[in-house]
């Protein structure tokens, strides 16, 4: 059986690829399963300070498995925890950046939300076309793409299957950066090396907070920004990014 799941530690950086190209990267329990797994010992590895996940140039991921979905029942799915899966994702402490070529659609493209940000391809293709089975997003579409772009344009992509664009999605606030076919994939590396080359304990902490913004109302958001503040300034990196500024080297963080 070929790997699901390719795996390249460049370290501070490490690079997670999607790998079932004659089915266009369609997320199985296998593949989900194995995913789930790398990342979290990624996320264990005090070497790597930030992941891209990425798939091939023509799809990131084209949704979920269907032939799966068709043999299972509303029970078999609900013990099968598959939704879960995109829960422990989330849940990474090490910042997560999608690279996103070609099709990105269903459980891809909430896969793709699930990471922190995304750097696309200008050959992406955005979409949640569950409607057209008779069935509805439920891996975080309906929600993090309302989030993303606002209740007009999720309610047309979920209940009309429009596409967007690489471009349209930029402009729509899903998407952070569109480059050239050819760069999705080394452009989201470099993207990852500049996160990777910040305090890991402050990218944590910041992206803790970020994530926050959209759980709550404003006046909690702040304060709990507030409370990480201070955990990040009682760091060993805070004392070591200042020293460094104020010697004019670059600071020598340790994740401590």
């Amino acid at each position: 059986m070929p790997e699901l799941i390719r795996v390249e530690r460049e370290p501070p950086i490490a690079v997670v690829l999607l790998n079932r190209p004659k089915q266009l990267n369609a997320l199985s329990d296998g593949l989900m399963d194995e995913l789930v797994t790398v990342l979290r010992d990624l996320d264990e590895d005090r070497e790597i300070h930030c992941i891209v996940l990425g798939g091939s140039e023509r799809s990131f991921a084209a949704g979920a498995d269907i032939g799966e979905l068709a043999k299972a029942s509303a029970i078999e799915l609900y013990y099968a925890r598959r939704i879960e899966r995109w829960d422990a994702i989330r849940s990474l402490w090490t910042p997560l950046v999608a690279a996103v070529s070609g099709f990105c659609l269903g459980g891809g493209c909430e896969l793709a939300m699930s990471c922190d940000l995304i750097v696309a391809s200008d050959t992406a293709k955005f979409g949640q076309p569950e409607t057209g089975l008779g069935i509805i997003p439920g891996a975080g579409g309906t929600q993090r793409l309302t989030r993303a772009v606002g209740k007009a344009l999720a309610m047309d992509m979920i209940l009309s299957g429009r596409m967007l664009s690489a471009r349209e999605a930029l402009a729509a606030g899903l998407v952070a950066r569109v480059v050239e076919r050819e760069a999705w994939l080394e452009e989201a590396k470099r993207v990852a090396r500049d996160i990777a080359a910040k305090g890991p304990v402050a990218n944590r902490l910041a992206k803790e907070a970020v994530d926050r913004a959209f759980e709550g109302p404003l006046q909690l958001g702040l304060e709990y920004e507030r409370r990480l503040l201070y955990l990040a300034f009682a760091s060993e990196d805070a004392r070591e990014g200042l020293r460094a500024f104020g010697e004019k080297r670059r600071p020598d963080f340790k994740g401590e």
